[in-house]
């Protein structure tokens, strides 16, 4: 009996030294489960109408968000989950700004009555894309159908690991190719997640030209004027060059992670952070700074209902790209670094813009300066980043032209610009480079175009 104690204790003791550890590391790991969970199930079935066994098997279907079980209330219009009974997260939809996570603190009576934007309804009778009626046919002798084709249909291959949702090649403001995939369709709203950058970004290149804003002032921080960070300007947070610490980690809890999963106001966690280099001498990929600019922007354009519709009467709406809606977090703030829904026609209108540098059916959005500012290469970036935008280098995209930029989010999402090429691609889906081939597949098209 003396031995088999002997045993039985150091086994005990080292079964709770693995139980302490599993819990200390992965117990605050189920919140952010649940949280993606709640928050990406709510966003598919009331924004684009999705059910929840096609959300659960596909847009929720990745380790370990996929350890998560959801429930919906189709009433209150709620996507409630949990992970193994554990951190029970619920996000509502609100009609306008899309659904936000219920902060512990919050119910969801907080969320009932709210101020949406105001929307104005694209042209049912320009044809796409300066309206959303039918194009005509048209075949240009500079194009190799059979060859454009053969690179769409590969991108839909295999497509239990590349994922591929859609497709979309516009050339010389015309569709040439467009194909989806999962029972979706032109009309099916998709998540760009980082692409909502660029969006963003675009807002302030708008108020640069129509109301002079300098984007090279600094930043107007209370906080930051003692210290170092006074120095930090609005072109420095839009090259994601401010200096601060921001940990952009998706995998484990981190600055990034916090913010999108747990924080209120998602405006305020980047103004807390620390230098860690001198302004506009570091490179730092960072969501929290984009979030900072859509608080930022408040203040510029003055009242809370003129900051709900700007987005939308000054971008969004004024290019006919009436199915996209930036979601707001449980502030009402913008939330910019990752939750702009759009069809993919809608995100093609948005690459065409900038095609056409600013220019929309003769309307002039914002200057060519600003396409000149966004597509130069940011300090530190390894000419990889421009303003809140990506740009091709030899390694990205080394067989696609060198003029090629582009929109990028998380899972393979892009919005490519090919301005020697006259040309605008859209694929969007659930898998990013490791499953996909971004140079093979934009070289391909490219390749089939001849001008």
């Amino acid at each position: 009996m003396k031995n088999l104690k002997r045993i039985l204790l150091p086994v005990l003791l080292i079964c709770l030294l693995i139980f302490g550890y599993l819990f200390y590391n992965f117990y605050p790991r189920l919140e952010l489960i649940s949280g993606f969970a709640a928050k990406n199930i709510c966003s598919c079935m009331f924004l684009d109408g999705r059910g929840q066994e096609f959300t659960q098997n596909h847009d929720n279907n990745f380790t370990p968000i996929n350890s998560a079980r959801s429930s919906i209330d189709t009433t209150l219009k709620t996507a409630t989950a949990t992970v193994y009974g554990l951190k029970t997260r619920t996000a509502v939809y609100r009609e306008g700004l899309g659904c936000v996570l219920i902060p512990p603190h919050m119910s969801i009576d907080d969320f009932l009555e709210v101020e949406k934007p105001l929307r104005t309804p694209a042209s049912k009778t320009l044809t796409y894309p300066y309206g959303n009626a039918p194009q005509k046919d048209t075949v240009f002798a500079t194009v190799d159908y059979q060859q454009l084709n053969q690179v769409v249909e590969r991108a839909f291959k295999n497509n239990s690991v590349q994922k591929t949702r859609s497709v979309l090649v516009i050339y010389k403001d015309q569709i040439i190719a467009e194909r989806y995939s999962d029972s979706l369709d032109h009309n099916s709203r998709l998540l760009g997640w980082s692409m909502t950058k660029t969006v963003l970004a675009t807002l302030y290149g708008i108020l640069s030209y129509e109301r002079g804003f300098d984007i090279y002032q600094p930043v107007k921080i209370d906080t930051w004027n003692k210290d170092e960070r006074a120095k930090i300007t609005y072109a420095d947070l839009l090259h994601m060059g401010s200096g601060l610490e921001w940990d952009e980690n998706y995998e484990q809890i981190s600055d990034v992670t916090k913010m999108l999963f747990q924080a209120d106001d998602m405006t305020k966690p980047i103004i807390e952070k620390q230098p860690e280099y001198p302004p506009n001498t570091h490179f730092n990929y960072s969501s929290g700074t984009t979030n900072l600019l859509s608080g930022l922007l408040l203040k510029e354009v003055g009242s809370y209902t003129e900051y709900l519709n700007f987005p939308y009467q000054k971008l969004i709406d004024r290019i006919g790209m009436e199915s996209m809606i930036i979601e707001t977090d449980a502030s009402g703030n913008f939330i910019g670094s990752s939750y702009g829904w759009a069809t993919t026609r809608d995100w093609g209108k948005f690459g065409l813009l900038y095609l056409h540098e600013g220019n929309w059916n003769g309307d002039q959005l914002f200057d060519k300066k600003w396409v000149d500012f966004v597509t130069r290469p940011a300090p530190g970036s390894d000419s990889a980043y421009g303003g809140h935008l990506w740009l091709n280098t030899p390694t990205k995209l080394p067989d696609a032209p060198q003029d090629t930029y582009y929109a990028d989010g998380f899972q393979g999402q892009r919005v490519y610009i090919v301005p020697s090429k006259d040309l605008v691609v859209v694929r969007l889906g659930l898998a990013s480079t490791e499953a996909f081939d971004f140079n093979a597949f934009l070289s391909g098209i490219t390749q089939a175009i001849d001008n």
